[in-house]
């Protein structure tokens, strides 16, 4: 097949949405299908760029800065991103490809109006992978009301619902917020579970050993730190447990909360917490290599529901994990069946304390079999792309 896969994210960043998709596009490659990648670039002084990373052909159209700035413009930029991406493909010598599918990858809700002018374009069908459930995580966690800003959302929402033939959601919890979406003829709705590929330990720039950390046993969150995760609830953890010369916490990472949880560590003069910027994909099994357990935060007042990409890369590193989640949250279930760590649905830091705690008694050579071998059954790229394939060829 001739697949067009859109996105906002792809390597050189960092995030672990582009490393999926990057995971993804190169498995695709492997069983035989051709694959480019097309994705905004605020960087490009030039309306589009045409390059091969690491084997996959990727499209890079220039379009508006939507990261690391304002609100607003930040809005405005993920507004034209369709017209970005029309107007980029359109400019380059891709645009008579007749695709044979065009998938996409949310979040962004943004781009429903160019995958339906693909999809009208080409005759071919369409496979929404879908990682996020925006607006209503917001308006779960207070960020938004009902109000206009949210009715301004809602519509773009379903533009980007309307475009797909089929929608791959990442949790069983996840199936019903689309009920109505898949009564209707023509579309298909699944569980698309997470995926990454194997990767090998080819060192850290970070070394635990040289940082105030050392010779401690490291809860490690790596990843972004925003609204979304609560990340105020490890510090408190931390706090609690600053007697314990044997236990540190290592932050690494971006987001809009960085700034304040610095502060908010300085303030309590935590020694035990260590924060460091994001590094490369590439260093995460090195960085994951020095460490013990693996954070999972997810703000409680969460009520759409998903299974974090960091999970997947805690369990690939053989991890047990400690996981602040949503009510109802598949991975809670997941996590207790598999006995890979502790799941944890609450506000007192003295109850997530103590599963900390036990999460610090697990075998650690039993625990990390136990992890590995979830990551290969359920997480595999080779299996997410032979399920996007078939449900593409029905």
């Amino acid at each position: 097949m001739r697949i067009a896969l859109i996105a906002d994210v792809y390597p050189p960043m960092r995030s672990s949405g582009a490393v999926q998709l990057r995971d993804l596009s190169q498995e695709f490659l492997r069983q035989g299908h051709d694959m480019t990648v097309i994705v905004p670039d605020a960087g490009l002084d030039c309306p589009w760029k045409l390059d091969r990373l690491e084997g996959v052909e990727v499209l890079r159209v220039k379009a508006m800065q939507t990261r690391d700035t304002g609100y607003v413009r930040r809005t405005l930029g993920e507004l034209l991103l369709s017209h970005f991406v029309r107007r980029g493909l359109t400019a380059s010598t891709l645009r008579d490809v007749k695709w044979d599918a065009v998938i996409w990858y949310s979040p962004t809700i943004f781009f429903g109006s160019v995958v339906a002018w693909l999809k009208k374009k080409a005759g071919c069908p369409s496979y929404l992978i879908i990682r996020d459930i925006f607006p209503e995580w917001a308006v779960d966690l207070g960020l938004m009301g009902r109000g206009a800003v949210y009715r301004f959302f809602k519509y773009f929402e379903q533009i980007q619902y309307s475009a797909a033939d089929i929608i791959g959601v990442q949790s069983h919890a996840g199936l019903p917020y689309f009920k109505a979406w898949a009564g209707l003829p023509g579309r298909r709705l699944e569980v698309l579970q997470n995926w990454l590929a194997p990767a090998t330990n080819a060192g850290c720039s970070f070394q635990v050993s040289s940082s105030p950390l050392a010779g401690r046993r490291i809860f490690v969150y790596a990843g972004n730190m925003g609204a979304a995760q609560g990340m105020d609830m490890v510090l408190g953890l931390a706090e609690g447990m600053q007697a314990r010369s044997d236990i540190g916490f290592l932050f690494v990472g971006r987001g809009s909360d960085v700034a304040r949880l610095k502060a908010l560590a300085a303030e309590k003069a935590l020694t035990n917490v260590v924060f460091h910027d994001e590094i490369e994909p590439r260093e995460v099994p090195g960085l994951l290599a020095q460490c013990h357990v693996g954070l999972v935060m997810l703000d409680p007042r969460h009520k759409t529901h998903n299974v974090p990409g960091k999970f997947l890369t805690y369990m690939q590193a053989g991890l047990p994990v400690l996981a602040r989640i949503n009510a109802g949250n598949d991975l809670a279930e997941l996590i207790a069946q598999e006995q890979v760590g502790e799941a944890y649905v609450g506000d007192s830091v003295a109850e997530f304390q103590a599963l900390a705690e036990a999460v610090c008694e697990l075998d650690p050579v039993a625990t990390a079999n136990r992890a590995t071998a979830l990551s290969d059954r359920l997480y595999s790229s080779r299996a997410a792309v032979e399920q996007i394939v078939r449900a593409l060829s029905r």
